[in-house]
Order: structure tokens, then C-alpha cells, then sequence
């Protein structure tokens, strides 16, 4: 958490799950990053669905790159199924365009860690969606980086959180990121929802992806985290004007301030102590943004 304020950079916001018409979504993939830079975003990740009826097709979106958009190419991989008889959905950034299809009997697992192996950045996508249990997600490789916490498509359905999953995997000793984006298909009712706001030293998909990675990054629905800092025994955040500002932990284990159009929050750490604590926090429109976690035992 602390290292994303603390590092040299600048942040740039970006969406990292979306669809174009190479697989179910509305606008080609020139399209889509042309939206998504007239929306005054810095970057996108097409992640278009890698399975047989699209041709296992990774979208190139690089032809797209300008001096201030760039592009990381992604997918959103699928192979075998959950225990709930859904099948799997996980987003890959970051992968090569020679990324292998799966083969008839490779795992989820297998394939997460093959992406792993490849560079990517992989996410859990919208896990409260298609209902993915914690015995799942602790199936896949420890290395998995993050948990869509919000999801805008899923949201339109009445499912479009998983920050149940990711206190869960935390609980559970995991160390997952939180991550917000779109998941585009139709643009008109399920775009500009969620993003990504990453530190890093330049505009370039090699920069941003090795931030991701870093966890240099915090997630939004509009608020803003401007600045966290540890001081002893008490985490100083600047942000936004919110109504309510969490700190959240292993278990029941929460303390916050709550206030109309706060700008700055004193919140102590005691209670987290050898565990872990990530901030959220939320404004009087709804507009919330959530931090990695700090682990209090480093």
C-alpha cells in the first residue's frame, strides 16, 4: 500500500478487462482504445476471450498506441470448469501474442500458472458474478496477483463485487491486490465504471505491467486516494472528499471515521498487528476507491 505513494512516478488510470467484436464485444479493437483515450484514459487492456469459438485470438492492440495512450496486451482465459459447474474466467495482462491455446485437459491451475510463467499479471474476474468459492480460488497458483473487487458489467447484473474474496484469500495467507475495472461489451450502459490507478515512471505497457506487479496501484469508482503514510502506530490518508473512510482487517477486525466531505483521516493500526490492513473508502455519490493491503507483520 504505502510503496504505490512513497515510489517516484506519476499515476495513470486504466481499464484492464474489456471486450471488442474479436470476441463478444460491441466496438472493434480500434474502437475500444479510442474510447476509452477520448474518456481521457492513459492505458488499456483488451482482454478479449481466449476460447475456440473466437479462435483462441489474442486482440494486438499496439497499432493503437499514440505518445500518450498505450496498450497492454491481455486476455480473459477460460479452460475446465469450477466446482459450481461454471466455467473458469480469469484475466490475463500482460500475456504474449504466441500465447498457447489450452489443451483438451489442462487445468485452470496449470493454465494460470502458465501465464504466470509468461509474465502476466492474473487476476480472479468478477468473482461474486459467477459465484467462485474460496476452495477455487485457493485451487489456482499462489502467485495470482489480484481480485476484481468491482467489476461495472457484473454490476449491471446485481453482482459486481469481490472484496469477499479477497478478505477471504487474505485470511487465508494469500497476498492478492484489489483491482476495479469495466468489462466492457456493450459501452453504453457498462463502460467508465471502474479503473485502475498505477505509479509508474512512464506511460509504457513495460512500465505499467511491472507496476501491476508491484502492486503500485490502488482501485476506484471515482474517489481518489491522494496519499498514505504510516506513522507509528497510525496510517494518515489524504483523498478525495468522502463520507467514509475503513480500515479492514483479518476477520471482524475493522476501525474508520465517518464525516461529511472528508479529506484526511488518523486511523490506528494496534488492532492489525501481525495481520494485515487495507483502506477503503467511499463518498456520499457512491464513488469508493480501495488500497492494497499493508502487512503489519514486515
Amino acid at each position: 500500500m504505502l510503496e504505490t505513494f512513497s515510489s517516484n512516478g506519476q499515476f495513470y488510470r486504466g481499464n484492464l478487462h474489456g471486450h471488442s467484436t474479436n470476441s463478444d464485444g460491441d466496438l472493434t479493437p480500434e474502437q475500444h482504445c479510442r474510447f476509452y483515450q477520448q474518456a481521457g484514459y492513459d492505458f488499456v487492456c483488451l482482454s478479449d476471450h481466449f476460447r475456440p469459438i473466437y479462435d483462441f485470438q489474442i486482440s494486438d492492440t499496439s497499432p493503437f498506441r499514440t505518445g500518450d495512450f498505450t496498450t497492454i496486451i491481455g486476455a480473459e482465459l477460460h479452460t475446465g470448469r469450477m466446482g459450481n459447474g461454471e466455467i473458469w474466467h480469469f484475466l490475463a495482462v500482460g500475456l504474449p501474442l504466441d500465447f498457447e491455446p489450452p489443451s483438451e485437459t489442462e487445468t485452470a491451475p496449470d493454465m494460470a500458472a502458465r501465464a504466470l510463467n509468461a509474465g502476466a499479471f492474473l487476476a480472479y474476474a468478477h468473482p461474486e458474478w459467477n459465484s467462485l468459492t474460496l476452495e477455487d480460488a485457493l485451487s489456482m497458483p499462489d502467485g495470482m496477483h489480484a481480485v476484481e473487487v468491482f467489476n461495472t458489467t457484473s454490476s449491471t447484473k446485481g453482482r459486481g463485487e469481490g472484496s469477499a474474496l479477497l478478505d477471504q484469500l487474505l485470511n487465508s495467507g494469500r497476498r492478492p491486490c484489489a483491482i476495479a475495472v469495466d468489462d466492457v461489451h456493450r459501452y453504453h450502459r457498462d463502460a467508465l465504471g471502474g479503473w485502475v490507478m498505477v505509479k509508474a515512471a512512464e506511460n509504457t505497457p513495460e512500465a505499467l505491467l511491472q507496476s501491476l506487479k508491484r502492486g503500485l496501484f490502488y482501485a476506484s469508482t471515482g474517489a481518489d486516494l491522494i496519499n498514505v503514510e504510516r506513522h507509528g502506530d497510525f496510517l494518515h490518508v489524504e483523498c478525495s472528499p468522502v463520507d467514509s473512510v475503513w480500515l479492514l482487517g483479518h476477520g471482524a477486525k475493522v476501525t474508520w471515521v465517518d464525516g461529511e466531505g472528508i479529506t484526511r483521516a488518523k486511523l490506528p493500526l494496534d488492532k492489525f498487528k501481525g495481520g494485515y490492513a487495507r483502506l477503503s473508502i467511499q463518498a456520499s455519490d457512491g464513488a469508493r476507491a480501495w488500497s492494497n493491503p499493508l502487512f503489519m507483520n514486515e
